[in-house]
This record gives C-alpha cells, structure tokens and sequence, in this order.
C-alpha cells in the first residue's frame, strides 16, 4: 500500500478484480438515499469514449443513525444497479461500494467521496500510474462529450493540478415545478455572480466549487492529503486545496447538469436553497451587495503598497472592513509574507495564503451583516455588468443567467 493510503485511507481496497492496463480516468459517485442512480449511470453509459479506459465507482451509503426508510432505498438502489448492470453493455467498468453504518460523526458526502477516490488511488496504485479522478454526483448527467473532454482537458494542460468542469442546471422542463425552476435560475445566477464578482476583484482563486463538476490528478489529490469528512461544503474546501498549488484550471467545453431538487441532506447548497425558495414562496432572490466586492477590490489593489512601503497604510479602507481584517490578522500576515519573500511574486503567493477563499466568503458575510445588506440579483447583476462592460443591463433573470453562462463558457481551458 502506498503512503496516502497508508496513513489517510478511511477503508482498504474494496474492489477484488483488477483495472485494465490502460485505465486512466476514474468517475466516482456518491449515492445516499438516492430515488434514481440509473439514469446517471445511463448519462455516462451515452458518453463518447476516450482512448484510455474509464471505472466508474459507485459509494453507496449510510451512517449508523440513519433511518429504516433511508436504508432499504439504499437496498432498493442496490437491487436496481446489479439488475442495471447485468442487462448493460458497456467498455466502462462500473464498480458499487456499499458502506453501512458509517460513524455518524463522519457520516456523509464528503466521506462517500473520500471513500470512493480513495479507492481510485488504490485503483491507479495497482497499475504504478498517474489517473484522473473525478467527481460527479448520483442526481446527475452530463453531455456526451464528458469523458473525452476530461481526457483531451489533461493532456491540454499537462501541469495543471486539476480543474472545474462548466456545468448547467435545467431550467425548464416537465420534470420538476415551475418554482423549482425558478429558484434554479435564481440560485445559478447567484452561483455565477459570486465567481464573476472574485474575478472582478481580482483574486486567483475564482473557481466554481461544485461537487458534481470537479476532477483531480490521483498524484495531487494524495499529495494535498485527500478529500475532506465534511458533510457539507467539502467540494468547497477541497477545490480550494488543489488550486493552491498554482495551475488550476476550467473545462468549459463539456457539461455537467446537477439536478435542481429539493435536499434536505446538508445546511447549505442547491438543494436547500431551493427547498427555502419554495417553501418561503419567494418572488424576488436577495445576494450579495455589489458594494461589498469594490471595497474589497479597493483593498486588493491595495496589495503592492504593502509590499513595496514599510508602513501598513489603510487610509482607503472602510473602518468597518479595517476592522475584520486587524482582527483577522492582517499586519502578522504581511510581515511574515514580506520576511519568508525574496520577490513580490513570492509576496503575493504568502499573501494570499493568508487572504484565501474562505477569508473573502467569511469578509462577505461579514460585509452583508455589517454595512451592505442583501438586494435584488437582478440590481446587483446589472452592476456587476456595468463593471465589465458586459452590453445590455436592462435584463431579466433568465436573461442575466444566459449571459454569464455564454461568458464562462467562452474561457478557453487553458486560461
């Protein structure tokens, strides 16, 4: 056994047959309580082929204090994939894990995705080689082109780390409500407003941290110690890990299409976004206040005076935003960025260590408390337009959905 499966490993292998020599992508799925694994698994069944091999690893579980109903769906779900997979021919190898009785303090996403990538190093470990590991999810489906993609995105990009994979929700349709499609377009937009608003400020880490739309080096996922026990959010602090180490990079020439449901499963995400849209019957989504992301730009742009001056000047910064940032340690972050730096560009690295994604999202919340309450997406999309010359700001919500969506999608993927 290697060393990350050694000392990080939550299981040892579980899968007994062999990969094929030339394995070279592995999609892992975690699949709790889920109603209908199948047609995800026939979404990825649909995919063009890549010249490498592709497993597909299925983590079907559970945690020691789940309820009777939660366990036989998983027995149903379980029934229905052995039946799938007899009557299915496909040259991808899919594979189920299923994992009971989880330890409810872990008991989780995060874990089920550990579980089933770990089992992926162990799957590239077996063959002595580097693989791509993804991450997709059970409510899920994709173009026919993702597979191919992923392959053609790494070979592209031979340094990068790992990367984010564009995706859409639907947003019309006869399977879910009207209102469940109007909170999706509502909390896409909202999604896509957040990354456009970090790149407006200026940072190197905005990235879309999407669970079902991410993939990894096996190499980089060991090194960087692996996914995270979170129940909730560990797509988000487990992206951030990987673009740390420079050279993260977007796909934005396949698609993955989450689901838009309802979930009750974690306190935050899509699922209970629209759960609180429908429920409160909202008519107007409230985000962050674009007034919030100029004053940290005007903090940002402040970075090269803090490397070149020997005094921390702070004269442009709001008091209120000054004092987050004191209290969170800015002048010991700059110090200690400018004694272990022989360069700004080393300066920057250290700074920005310290000034992370989770730092700008704790500022934001911060911010909206304190100074610059919630407004209406649409004003606050239509400013951000403004910023970037971006046409026409007299638009509806699906409308402003349709713009970002044409603009992240035309990012080559090797920006």
């Amino acid at each position: 056994m290697n060393f990350y499966l050694n000392k990080y490993g939550f299981l040892p292998p579980q899968i007994i047959e062999d990969p094929k020599s030339d394995l070279g992508i592995v999609v892992v799925i975690p699949c709790f309580n889920e109603p209908d694994l199948i047609s995800s698994l026939n979404s990825l069944v649909q995919c063009k082929l890549p010249h490498a091999s592709v497993e597909v690893i299925i983590v079907v579980n559970s945690g020691e204090h789940h309820s009777v109903e939660i366990l036989r769906q998983n027995q149903r779900t379980i029934a229905e994939y052995k039946l799938w997979k007899d009557q299915t021919n496909s040259e991808i190898d899919f594979h189920l894990i299923h994992v009971p009785d989880l330890p409810k303090k872990h008991a989780g996403v995060g874990l089920a995705r550990k579980i089933g990538m770990d089992e992926a190093v162990a799957r590239f470990e077996t063959l002595k080689k580097e693989g791509i590991i993804v991450c997709f999810d059970a409510d899920s489906s994709c173009d026919q082109n993702y597979l191919t993609e992923i392959e053609d995105h790494f070979k592209r990009n031979p340094e990068t780390p790992g990367c984010s994979i564009y995706f859409e929700h639907p947003i019309d349709g006869d399977e879910f409500g009207n209102e469940i499609y109007s909170g999706i377009i509502n909390y896409e937009l909202h999604l896509r407003y957040y990354n456009q608003a970090l790149n407006f400020v200026g940072l190197p880490y905005a990235f879309h941290t999407v669970g079902s739309s991410m993939a990894v080096r096996s190499s980089i996922y060991q090194k960087q110690g692996g996914m995270n026990k979170r129940k909730a959010g560990e797509d988000f602090y487990f992206i951030h890990k990987i673009i740390a180490l420079g050279g993260f990079t977007e796909l934005n020439t396949t698609r993955v299409i989450p689901s838009p449901r309802i979930s009750d499963r974690v306190p935050f995400g899509t699922g209970k976004a629209i759960g609180d849209w429908v429920d409160q019957g909202k008519l107007e989504y409230l985000t962050y206040n674009f007034q919030s992301f100029i004053a940290i730009k005007h903090f940002v742009d402040l970075i090269p005076v803090f490397y070149e001056s020997t005094e921390v000047d702070l004269a442009d910064v709001s008091t209120k935003m000054k004092e987050f940032l004191v209290d969170n340690g800015l002048y010991k972050a700059i110090n200690e960025a400018k004694i272990h730096s022989t360069s700004y560009t080393s300066f920057l690295k250290r700074f920005f260590v310290w000034f992370d994604a989770f730092l700008v999202l704790k500022l934001v919340h911060f911010l909206r408390d304190e100074v610059y309450v919630n407004q209406p997406i649409t004003i606050e999309v239509s400013k951000l337009f403004v910023q970037n010359s971006w046409g026409n700001t007299e638009m509806k919500v699906i409308d402003q959905l349709d713009q970002l969506r044409m603009i992240e999608r035309s990012i080559s993927d090797q920006d």
